[in-house]
């Protein structure tokens, strides 16, 4: 079984020592290599790995994250098959679920968070699940041991922006611009902004995602922030015949421009 490393103790000791936190994320089952992936990934310098739960309607996800869940799906792909196959990993770094509330409702919440802490994963972000619906999921992850993330976007106000910074664990997740996931030509300018009021705010750490598609775009992004994830630049790779090697190279050259900034 795959070593449990707590997301928020990882991610503020990167922090503290004055390194910038990259998270890439992989679909499961995108591949039947999938696996392989995430160990490159993780080989490459990330500092915790976002796994893609495969959803047949990912609505804050893009034509490229969409595809790779349709991909997984016709793979044969399931929430508990993915998740079991995860305890196969022993990579030290912690692993977070992205997934939406459909399959956890549907699997029950204490089942869903004890499968994650079973198969060593520390952490979920579940996207469409509102702040006012939280309580239920809530509970039964903490008391499993599962840290869950929360998104704040640019259009949050600032006293939910609170809320919002006082309930999410493991770090904060800064949504760079209004719309779904996707590979950008540049980094929206809404970014840094957020990036600042979330930090004025809390002492998690504080990653940016969707859009960054570039070593240089991640440098961009990482400067008024903690951290950052990448996922649809990496799963386009894979779903255009891209094998770990060629992925971990693209994460190393993030780490590389990251640790250069």
């Amino acid at each position: 079984m795959a070593e449990l490393v707590k997301v928020e103790p990882a991610l503020r000791a990167k922090r503290d020592a004055g390194g910038k936190i990259l998270a890439p994320f992989v679909t499961g089952g995108i591949s039947p290599d999938w696996l392989d992936v995430v160990r490159a990934v993780a080989d490459a310098g990330a500092d915790a790995i976002e796994i893609g739960i495969p959803f047949s309607d990912p609505v804050m996800d893009g034509p490229t994250i969409q595809e790779a869940s349709s991909r997984a799906l016709a793979n044969g792909a399931t929430p508990l098959g993915i998740v079991s196959q995860l305890a196969d990993l022993d990579i030290g770094i912690p692993l977070i679920a992205m997934t939406y509330y459909n399959l956890i409702f549907r699997n029950g919440h204490r089942r869903f968070a004890r499968s994650l802490v079973d198969a060593g994963v520390g952490g979920a972000i579940v996207p469409d699940l509102p702040l006012e619906e939280l309580a239920d999921w809530e509970r039964a992850a903490e008391d499993a041991g599962v840290e869950t993330v929360l998104l704040t976007s640019p259009v949050t106000p600032d006293d939910r922006l609170a809320r919002i910074c006082a309930r999410s664990h493991g770090f904060v997740y800064a949504v760079s611009l209004m719309g779904v996931t996707g590979e950008r030509t540049a980094v929206s300018s809404t970014a840094s902004v957020l990036a600042k009021r979330v930090k004025a705010l809390t002492d998690l750490p504080v990653l940016i995602g969707f859009g960054i598609s570039t070593p240089a775009q991640a440098v961009e992004a990482a400067a008024a922030a903690d951290g950052v994830i990448v996922a649809s630049a990496l799963m386009r790779m894979v779903l255009d015949g891209k094998g770990p090697t060629d992925v971990g190279a693209f994460v190393a050259e993030l780490r590389s421009a990251l640790d250069s900034a």
